[in-house]
């Protein structure tokens, strides 16, 4: 049996497949599985063996539906493919799936579970829903392959990452090191700026700390702004490769980050992650995997009726002044965190 594994984006979504990929390497290893994911991607898988993968470039060599007709004809040509696994339910995997229908191949997609989302963020039903990992296992259940997800330190960095990265932890004792990723890819799960400053200068008051700076490329030159501001800081993101971001965030003493990629794969590498929360709530099976839900802090929905208002952050602020975020001060923040991580 071969299964193929379909998962192209988010990249926060593809990292949250590990817990499962790798549950089923082990507990089915005469399977043979490959992953379509994109190449930025591939590290996740780094210490996961007999595993192949679909790279694709659908910006170029397979952008459009001329694109994805070619690549399933690609794929078609290695032959093997038993049965399709779309983790992801969009365009481009229905497209691909319904193909390989086609000819023959079975399918099993995932349940997004879209409208038990929509009537938490219109305030219908607030219940706690499937975790996306547990989402994901669904499908594998579907197909015929009880999955129990890996816990502890899902992703290992490599060696040669954590060699290269180890200097940034040495020669200083007493230190707690903080990872921050203080931005998101929308507005709606972005504290303002003014509080994450007011933050870090109370941990820097009040402990003896050192900062590391995460984010995106889009986010480059605030976070640049921002690691100025805190002597003996350091600005990881663009300066160093998924793999190496991956091992320094396992030796941090703790994660603060936005609902983000970089809030999941710090729980991935078995990092503390205390987690801000605005207009989304890890209610909806997007909270960091395995953290203990007091470390997602956020304004509770029955103080704040109208959150959460959204599952992904898009959109705007339907009050008109974002309470879900401003009402969580950085003192209120301190306070929490004081208690959760120096106590």
């Amino acid at each position: 049996m071969h299964l193929l594994v379909i998962r192209t984006s988010a990249m926060g979504d593809v990292a949250l497949t590990v817990p499962v990929i790798k549950g089923l390497r082990e507990q089915y290893p005469d399977l043979a599985v490959t992953m379509l994911i994109l190449p930025e991607y591939r590290s996740f898988f780094s210490n996961i063996g007999n595993l192949d993968f679909i790279l694709p470039d659908f910006k170029n060599k397979y952008r459009g539906l001329r694109g994805i007709i070619k690549l399933f004809f690609e794929i078609r040509k290695h032959g093997g493919i038993d049965h399709i696994i779309d983790l992801h339910d969009v365009l481009r995997s229905k497209i691909l799936s319904f193909l390989f229908r086609t000819v023959g191949v079975q399918v099993s997609v995932i349940d997004k579970g879209r409208k038990q989302k929509k009537d938490i963020t219109r305030g219908r039903n607030k219940v706690r829903l499937k975790h996306t990992v547990e989402r994901y296992c669904s499908v594998f259940a579907d197909a015929g392959f009880e999955v129990k997800p890996v816990t502890g330190m899902v992703i290992i960095p490599l060696e040669e990452s954590l060699a290269k990265t180890r200097i940034l932890f040495t020669g200083n004792t007493g230190i707690t090191y903080i990872g921050v990723a203080p931005y998101a890819k929308h507005a709606l799960k972005t504290w303002p700026e003014k509080n994450m400053i007011g933050l870090l200068e109370m941990l820097e008051k009040n402990h003896k700390v050192k900062f590391m700076f995460f984010g995106g490329h889009e986010e480059l030159s605030m976070l640049m702004a921002l690691n100025k501001i805190f002597s003996g800081s350091e600005l990881i993101a663009g300066g160093y490769s998924l793999n190496e971001e991956l091992a320094i965030m396992s030796r941090l003493s703790f994660m603060i980050a936005m609902d983000s990629s970089n809030m999941h794969m710090a729980a991935l590498v078995g990092t503390k992650v205390i987690s801000i929360w605005g207009a989304t709530d890890p209610v909806t099976g997007f909270g960091p995997w395995l953290q203990p839900d007091d470390f997602s802090i956020r304004i509770p929905a029955e103080d704040l009726t109208c959150r959460p208002c959204s599952v992904f952050g898009k959109g705007k602020c339907a009050r008109g002044d974002f309470a879900c975020m401003k009402w969580m001060t950085p003192e209120n923040v301190y306070q929490k965190i004081d208690k959760l991580m120096f106590s």
